[in-house]
């Protein structure tokens, strides 16, 4: 069985985030960046997968050249191979022209099964994996937290509001956007550092891939939120302060 994880590099979550001068992104001059945590969950139900079933694990990441460094970490911890498409100003595109140019590289893959995480850390639309599944039309499932192979079909376990789970059996092949702590993570060994070092990295310019797309979604503008505070001080009794308290958290803040 193949099976294509897409994975993302994103700002490491302990970074200090600023706005660039345009307000149209932050500044990435400081940062430092990892793969996106939901993809490493996706990538690790893939790397259990092979080891149940046998088959090949392809990472395929869509990014600058740093993000190198995010691909030969999956393949430390198990992928055979990775599929770079290079470019710059990604951030500026939009979901659908994202999933688009994954598509063009993963269309000639032909894998039997493709994973992604349910969202990425800096933008968290959760689009990606659903809009690629729709433009290869293929069957896919949301917020997965188990999958068994079957001969020629799989059984996915998604989870659902309130506690409550869904068994869903779909044909092969078919994509998932995993959920995150569906498993534990593995750490890349030194062997696994070593080996990377020799697996494949198929790099492909954007630019040839020949997807164009006018963006569906524009971003105007990025600011911090502004952080106010407010003191709020109920009168009369202890009986009428809390029914105060607990209409205000109820009806204004929305936590209970």
């Amino acid at each position: 069985m193949k099976i294509l994880v897409a994975i993302k590099q994103v700002p490491s979550r302990d970074s200090a985030i600023r706005v660039n001068a345009a307000a149209q992104w932050v500044d990435e001059s400081d940062l430092t960046f990892e793969i996106n945590e939901p993809d490493a969950y996706a990538l690790e139900e893939a790397l259990q997968l092979k080891e149940k079933h046998g088959g090949e694990v392809v990472a395929l990441c869509a990014g600058p050249s740093r993000a190198a460094q995010t691909i030969r970490e999956a393949l430390a911890k198990g992928a055979d191979r990775a599929i770079h498409i290079e470019g710059d100003n990604f951030d500026s595109l939009d979901t659908l022209a994202l999933a688009k140019l994954l598509v063009a590289a993963a269309d000639s893959e032909k894998p039997d099964l493709i994973l992604t995480g349910l969202q990425s850390d800096d933008l968290g639309s959760g689009q990606t994996g659903v809009i690629m599944a729709e433009l290869m039309g293929l069957p896919h499932g949301t917020l997965i937290m188990a999958v068994e192979k079957t001969d020629n079909s799989i059984r996915v376990k998604r989870e659902l509001e309130d506690g409550w789970f869904q068994h869903v059996t779909m044909p092969l092949p078919a994509a998932l956007t995993i959920q995150s702590g569906i498993n534990k993570l593995r750490y890349a060994t030194l062997m696994g550092i070593k080996k990377a070092k020799s697996k494949e990295i198929k790099v492909l310019a954007a630019a040839s891939l020949g997807v164009t797309s006018e963006p569906q979604v524009q971003r105007l503008k990025v600011y911090v939120p502004s952080r106010t505070k407010q003191a709020m001080i109920f009168e009369g009794s202890a009986k009428e302060s809390a029914a105060k308290l607990v209409e205000k958290l109820k009806f204004e803040v929305r936590v209970i």
